[in-house]
């Protein structure tokens, strides 16, 4: 292994095992304080830094279905929710758009590469939350404006905590050595499940607020 490779693989770990740290220390703590928003752009910083490592390792080093696709949903995820954070009840805007186009090309050009490259189910899988989360952002333009008062907090709640546990999955599938590739599956379960219990506790603080 080369040394550019090696130390390719250490800013990678490094970044992937400080994004994840805060990552769950974010999942723990109160949500809306600073401290919530700064830690939030510390994750992101250091999740950018993991996409733009395994980038560079796909790219320069070694091709591997399974982290080419989650390296793509993983930096769309991070965008979207760092992007949902800041538009608010604005909802999307032309950047936002731009994205959703970058997306779709990259998941456009990465499709038959991957599936000629030897496709599993978890390349499948990634595919699919890809084209969902590609879906959702390019239908929510036509939703009411009025609704990312609201809406906003899920967004971001459910891209961040998704990008998070796809990073858990790359973990898994660079360490456990067995039930490949379902065992890479498992972060990604309890990453619905984890939005799931957040959509919840969302749904019943914004029943809780009166409507005005």
């Amino acid at each position: 292994m080369s040394t550019p490779h090696l130390i390719n693989i250490a800013l990678h770990v490094a970044a992937g095992t400080l994004a994840m740290a805060i990552g769950f220390y974010q999942l723990a703590n109160a949500k809306g304080s600073q401290a919530h928003r700064r830690w939030g752009r510390r994750f992101c910083y250091a999740g950018f830094a993991v996409c733009a490592s395994a980038a560079a390792g796909l790219a320069l080093f070694r091709f591997l279905p399974n982290f080419a696709v989650l390296t793509v949903l993983v930096l769309y995820q991070l965008l979207g929710g760092w992007r949902s954070a800041r538009t608010r009840e604005r909802g999307p805007q032309a950047a936002d758009a731009a994205l959703t186009v970058a997306a779709i090309a990259a998941g456009a050009w990465l499709t038959p590469v991957v599936l000629a490259a030897g496709a599993n189910v978890l390349v499948y899988s990634s595919l699919g939350a890809l084209a969902s989360v590609i879906a959702y952002d390019a239908a929510r333009w036509r939703f009411p404006r009025r609704w990312f008062a609201r809406l906003w907090r899920y967004d971001h709640s459910y891209k961040l905590i998704a990008a998070l546990f796809g990073m858990v999955s790359a973990l898994v599938g660079n360490v456990v050595r067995f039930g490949q590739p379902w065992s890479q599956l498992l972060p990604l379960a309890l990453g619905f499940a984890t939005v799931g219990f957040v959509f919840v506790r969302l749904y019943r603080q914004d029943a809780a607020r009166p409507r005005g």
